[in-house]
């Protein structure tokens, strides 16, 4: 590796910032993720959509029950002229002088018989509520992920930022040396300007690293509606030490628990009972209906206590040729429901194949990276060793160096990545709540 290539080591990782000259915050993962379930705009959304739905579901069940409607009316009357040509006598007599009329009803009805339509609307809306539940479920599920994905570039970048540290701090040792060295004559001035160059270039790789951790930080605080200026600090304990349990090794547990797709298979029957309401259009409606009916129009006539009490039947016969289209739409509309279930198992497929190849990768990765800290370490030794005897010269010194910080950087990097992929792998698989106990909020 050339000494220029230094570089890659600093910037090649995406997501890191570091937090420093300030208090730091530390959370636990499982801290965070339940915060981010309490407090984040995406899973309040995905409740307020679970909430619409309970409510639409309770305006349709209320269609079983009686309607119920009071009126009454006032009015004044003007004194019309009124010139009475039947049932005249011979004594002429004065017509009463009418002037106000006020009349009270109330109606009732309740629906017996709707072609099964308040039946099939109920069994229709309770599913889509279930549904709603279920993708709230899975919003959290992508939450936690977030949550997760943002704790490792938090930890990866503050590892990374400590190593660069201390190789700053060896680099800045090591310029200090040879300036004493360039002046002694014991080396030429072109070395002194190498070691100058390296602490230059690990500067920049740290000013890089900590503006991207501080990016990180920001969203992440954001996500979990916490002050703009906390900086979070993410211990090892609270990302890296726990045991790796029930890895899944196959598609059988996603297909049983993924919450979207448990969402859209009680679409799909919420689908096939708005095919049974579109069908109800082919039956007559049948409702008791009732009333009670006071009228007083002054110096005619008063009715007291008229009540009525029968059967309303109701049928629309030229609908019964039109509702055929209706249901062809809500029979195509469950079709589509049901493609969409197949494109998402499919995918979810894909998504458990390729989430188990990418943890086995990164499981071996961890295995050579720590091998390759004990060879980059044993080869710094041997050519510190040269150097220092004269056998070996400056650029194979500065080379060794950045191969042992970068072998060490990919060592924590690697622990680290096994964990995030882990849970990657349990996101997809739809495990992710349950890890983190979704029933403590």
């Amino acid at each position: 590796m050339k000494v220029s290539q230094f570089m890659l080591f600093g910037i090649f990782f995406i997501g890191m910032s570091p937090i420093e000259a300030q208090e730091k915050t530390s959370l636990t993962l499982d801290e965070a993720i339940h915060l981010a379930w309490t407090q984040s705009n995406e899973v309040s959304l995905a409740n307020t959509k679970v909430a619409t739905k309970k409510f639409e579901l309770q305006s349709v069940k209320n269609k079983q029950y009686p309607d119920l409607k009071i009126s009454g009316q006032y009015q004044r009357l003007a004194q019309a002229s009124i010139n009475l040509k039947i049932n005249k006598s011979t004594t002429a007599e004065a017509l009463p002088v009418v002037d106000q009329l006020m009349i009270g009803q109330v109606n009732a009805s309740l629906p017996l018989f709707a072609g099964f339509k308040i039946k099939n609307s109920i069994k229709a809306y309770d599913n889509l509520y279930q549904a709603e539940t279920a993708s709230a479920m899975q919003t959290k599920e992508e939450v936690a992920m977030m949550v997760v994905n943002y704790y490792a570039s938090l930890y990866k970048a503050q590892k990374t930022v400590e190593l660069l540290k201390e190789n700053q701090k060896s680099a800045q040792q090591r310029v200090t040396d040879f300036l004493e060295l360039e002046k002694n004559g014991i080396i030429p001035r072109n070395d002194l300007l190498k070691s100058q160059l390296q602490v230059s270039k690990i500067q920049l790789s740290l000013d890089q690293s900590i503006s991207n951790l501080n990016i990180v930080n920001f969203e992440l605080v954001s996500l979990l509606k916490m002050d703009p200026k906390t900086k979070l600090e993410v211990k090892e304990s609270d990302f890296i030490d726990f045991q790796m349990n029930n890895v899944p090794t196959d598609d059988a547990l996603a297909l049983e628990n993924r919450k979207d797709l448990e969402a859209i298979r009680l679409q799909e029957k919420a689908s096939l009972a708005h095919v049974q309401m579109s069908k109800s259009g082919y039956y007559p409606a049948i409702s008791i209906i009732g009333g009670y009916t006071a009228l007083d129009l002054k110096n005619v006539i008063t009715v007291e206590n008229a009540m009525n009490i029968g059967i309303g039947v109701s049928y629309d016969l030229s609908g019964i040729l039109k509702n055929g289209t209706n249901v062809k739409i809500a029979e195509s509309k469950a079709l589509e429901v049901q493609n969409h279930q197949a494109i998402l198992t499919d995918y979810i497929k894909t998504q458990v194949q390729k989430a188990i190849e990418d943890y086995d990768l990164a499981l071996k990765q961890d295995l050579v990276y720590n091998e390759a800290v004990e060879q980059a370490l044993e080869n710094y030794r041997i050519i510190k060793d040269k150097y220092d005897n004269g056998l070996s010269d400056t650029n194979d010194l500065l080379e060794a160096d950045v191969e042992q910080l970068g072998s060490t950087i990919n060592k924590t990097l690697a622990r680290a990545n096994v964990i995030q992929k882990y849970y990657e792998l349990l996101s997809v698989s739809g495990q992710l709540n349950q890890t983190f106990n979704l029933s403590k909020i």
